[in-house]
């Protein structure tokens, strides 16, 4: 009887313990599940952001693409035209947007396009050496006439010119080396070649087109600029 009683006991127990031992086989199983699909999430955030950025990088830098793009439809382009009077005019586009970096102009000496925020002054002003284009073009950009030429003027016609700028308010002189005729008068968006100090056709630029119908900022400062 007594017997009996220990075996039924030890059964007992020895399936207890086997549920037991089920039972945190479950758990174990299920913690194991629970970290693995932890993992899975994590991993798929991770992976989520990771598009999400990219995607937004790529969005940013099409959209600066564009910008870019629209920028570029926006550049000075056109050509002269060259007048009875002989003038040349710009027919086409003149953009005028401040710029911190050099500007490739499709003239020489330049009649308008992107420029630097700082002018030259231009109150009658002459230098003896080449000028930054970007600043000259910002004072014609305000009204003033720029008088350039190259070394093959005369020693004599540089003094003549050099004096009626020096009395003349909204121009400025200066050598360029670059251009093709050894003097030439330039506005904005207008363009000559002269003779001579004694051409006639000075006068009559300096006549039209200081402070002319062509200025985009009419009244705008020749002082206050730069000077050198």
């Amino acid at each position: 009887m007594g017997s009996a009683k220990n075996k039924n006991s030890a059964d007992r127990k020895a399936r207890i313990e086997e549920m037991r031992r089920a039972e945190q086989a479950r758990a174990r199983r299920a913690r194991i599940l629970t970290v693995a699909a932890s993992a899975v999430v994590v991993a798929g955030l991770v992976v989520g952001g990771v598009v999400l950025v990219r995607s937004q990088s790529d969005d940013g830098d099409k959209a600066q693409s564009a910008s870019q793009s629209d920028k570029g439809e926006k550049k000075t382009s056109g050509k002269f035209v060259t007048g009875e009077d002989g003038v040349k005019t710009w027919k086409g586009t003149l953009t005028s947007t401040h710029v911190e970096t050099d500007v490739t102009y499709p003239m020489e000496p330049p009649v308008g396009g992107d420029h630097h925020r700082a002018w030259m002054n231009c109150d009658g002003d002459v230098y003896t050496e080449e000028l930054r284009n970007e600043n000259a073009v910002h004072s014609m950009e305000h009204g003033a006439v720029w008088v350039t030429y190259t070394s093959k003027a005369s020693k004599a016609d540089v003094a003549a010119l050099a004096a009626k700028v020096e009395r003349t308010p909204y121009t400025l002189m200066s050598p360029d080396e670059k251009q093709k005729d050894p003097i030439m008068l330039s506005a904005w968006g207008h363009q000559r070649t002269v003779t001579g100090a004694d051409d006639p056709n000075v006068g009559k630029f300096f006549e039209t087109y200081v402070q002319g119908a062509q200025t985009p900022e009419k009244g705008a400062p020749c002082t206050g600029g730069l000077s050198e």
